[in-house]
């Protein structure tokens, strides 16, 4: 898996800008199963998914802001490494995680693989676990008037 990590420069940035809001009204009509996209540069047309046309948006979106983007499928296998940055989090963290058998993986001679989506859905985990944790501090927090609202 190679990843390649680009800033947008400012003239991309501009033009994603530019363009965003005319692409998500594009793409928003009622019944849009399909969307085509005019390539001017030699009058080329094709037909992409409806859900191609919504990750573009994303992918304008991000660019607009000057975010780097990556695609990587999720049944990519990933290393140690790499969940950690996923996850925010040391790689000797992951690495018990894998060993606890919190993250499903397998080893590939002496070095872990997991599955990309399996440390997503760990990931997706985590944040609702800290969104339900949250939301309970909160109620405690104004069931004791605690000055929070």
């Amino acid at each position: 898996m190679e990843a390649v990590v680009e800033r947008p420069t400012l003239q991309d940035q501009q033009l994603a800008l530019e363009s965003l809001p005319l692409f998500t009204k594009a793409i928003a009509k009622k019944g849009l199963e399909q969307g085509g996209i005019q390539i001017q540069a030699n009058s080329l047309s094709i037909t992409i998914p409806d859900k191609a046309l919504h990750l573009l948006a994303v992918i304008l979106s991000s660019m607009a802001q000057g975010k780097a983007i990556s695609l990587i499928p999720s049944d990519s296998e990933i290393s140690t490494q790499q969940a950690a940055g996923i996850l925010n989090v040391s790689r000797p963290h992951v690495v018990k995680l894998l060993e606890e058998g919190i993250i499903p993986f397998k080893k590939v001679g002496s070095h872990r693989r997991m599955l990309l989506e399996d440390v997503l859905v760990y990931a997706n985990h985590q944040k609702e676990t800290r969104k339900e944790n949250l939301q309970f501090l909160t109620q405690q927090a104004q069931e004791l008037n605690l000055g929070y609202e």
